[in-house]
This record gives C-alpha cells, sequence and structure tokens, in this order.
C-alpha cells in the first residue's frame, strides 16, 4: 500500500482550515481516511468564538476515530455522530443556528479487503481508479446547480472591474443569494451543526478488487482540473501516482501565480488552502 498525504494553506499568515487523516487498523487490513475542508467564515461576527480549524479538528478526528471504530455503522451515520459529537462540544458557548457557524466540506471513505465505502458532502473530491485504469470522480455537485438567477449573478459579478466599488456591491448582492441556499432544501449542503445532513450526502460501495487507487482531493487541489482546466480527473490520478501529492498542489500555485488577480480564470481567491490524499491499494 502507498499512502501520500500533502496540505499547503492558501496564505502562509493564516491556519490551513483543511483536514486531513488516514488511518490503517492494527491488523493491518483496510484503513480509511477523512478530508475536510472548512469554510472561511465571514468578517462580521457568525455566532461561534471558535475558529474554522477548531471546528475541523474535532469534526475530523470523531469522524476518523467513529469510521475506524463502527466498521459495520455506514459512513452517512458515523458522519452523523461526529457531527452531533463536536455540536455538543460548543453548543453551550455557541449559536450553532447562525448560516455561518463552523461547517466544512466532506470526503471520506473506508477500506477492508472485501469492499470500499464512500461518502462525499458538496465541493471536495473522491477520485477512484479501477484496475483497468478508468477513473470515476465522486462529486457532489448541488454547489454548482444552484438557480440561473444566482449563477448568473455570479457571471456579472466577475465581470466588474477588481477593486470597484461596483464589483463589492455587486458581490454582496451575489454572497447573500448564495447564502439563503446554504444548508437549505434547493441549495447545497454542508457539515455543520445538524446531524441530519449526513443522510444526504454522495454515498456508494465498490468491490475492493475494483479499485487500485483513489484520491481526496479539496477545491484548492482541484483548481487544476476545475478552474485553469490543465488536465483531467485521469491525469490528475496519474500526475499523484508518478510525481506526488506535493506536485499537484505546485501545478495549482504556478497556475496561480501566472493569473495573480484572476482575470484569465475567475476565482474566489488567489491562493486556496489546497490538499491533496492518494492511495495506492
Amino acid at each position: 500500500m502507498r499512502l501520500d498525504l500533502t496540505t499547503v494553506p492558501g496564505d502562509p499568515q493564516r491556519p490551513n482550515e483543511d483536514y486531513a487523516s488516514i488511518a490503517l487498523p492494527a491488523s493491518g487490513q483496510g484503513g480509511s481516511l477523512v478530508l475536510l475542508d472548512g469554510v472561511t467564515p465571514p468578517s462580521e461576527p457568525y455566532g461561534c468564538r471558535h475558529s474554522v480549524p477548531w471546528f475541523t479538528s474535532r469534526l475530523g478526528g470523531a469522524l476518523l476515530e467513529l469510521s475506524g471504530s463502527q466498521r459495520n455503522t455506514s459512513l452517512a451515520n458515523c458522519l452523523a455522530q461526529a457531527i452531533a459529537r463536536t455540536a455538543d462540544a460548543h453548543r453551550a458557548t455557541c449559536d450553532l443556528s447562525h448560516v455561518r457557524t463552523p461547517q466544512a466540506t466532506v470526503v471520506t471513505v473506508r477500506w477492508d479487503d472485501e469492499r470500499l465505502e464512500y461518502l462525499v458532502l458538496s465541493d471536495s473530491s473522491l477520485l477512484i481508479e479501477a484496475p483497468d485504469g478508468q477513473v470515476d470522480a465522486v462529486l457532489d455537485s448541488r454547489l454548482d446547480e444552484l438557480p440561473p438567477s444566482v449563477r448568473a449573478l455570479g457571471a456579472a459579478t466577475r465581470a466588474l472591474p477588481r477593486g470597484s466599488a461596483e464589483r463589492r456591491a455587486a458581490g454582496a448582492e451575489y454572497g447573500r443569494a448564495v447564502e439563503a441556499r446554504r444548508n437549505a432544501e434547493g441549495g447545497f449542503f454542508t457539515a455543520a451543526a445538524d446531524p441530519d445532513v449526513a443522510r444526504l450526502a454522495v454515498t456508494g460501495t465498490r468491490p475492493r478488487t475494483a479499485v487500485r487507487a483513489l484520491a481526496a482531493l479539496s477545491d484548492g487541489a482541484t483548481r487544476w482540473v476545475e478552474v485553469f482546466r490543465a488536465g483531467d480527473w485521469t491525469e490528475t490520478l496519474a500526475l499523484l501516482r508518478k510525481e506526488g501529492a506535493q506536485a499537484l498542489i505546485d501545478r495549482v500555485r504556478a497556475a496561480e501565480d501566472s493569473d495573480p488577480d484572476g482575470n484569465a480564470f475567475p476565482r474566489g481567491k488567489r491562493h486556496d488552502d489546497a490538499t491533496a490524499i492518494y492511495v495506492e491499494l
């Protein structure tokens, strides 16, 4: 088995809001991984005294422990328990009903000699490679499927000059439209304080013999495909195998540096936290 994990903050002056971990049981059979991409909070108060890294470390640690110790419990139920446990850790001090209470995207995978299970929630990605080289991307596409009126606001914002008052005003309007659909019916979902969101995740299983390798990627790492169009998912997995997770993130950073203002490749941040986990089974 080959394991490769790299995580790099978008800004070295700010804490990395991603969380990544891999666990292998003492028996040597199977394993599990967890990748969370913490959602950067707004600048105004959001009802919680805790940081996003505080949240992702607790949620990620709980999910890794539960997925490994409760092998007969589905990953969705493990996530629900992890969300509840994390919410209980700050329910007495924080307003967990706030729409921007600390939250994160989720990718978790568990495997043994017989099967591989996976769960994806929000816009982090999972790649699964079959023995014949076929690569399937497991994605939760709801954030990309917001109503046309919301997508039009985003396009209009990106068309305005960076730094202009008009762009700031349009961006605020677009932000409010997106926030109205966060963890709401007809919108998109993240792991925050409501355990029921776990049932809305994309889940599935594969026979263990049908999987040769897999990769979990935060959206800071998938920019190589989804923003810069420098390669496809198959090429991403080939790059991870040949050159490693750091090489993928280095290519993302080079692409970001070549377009620092996002004129050619619009994006919300110049650099984002980027995490890649590669597992060769």
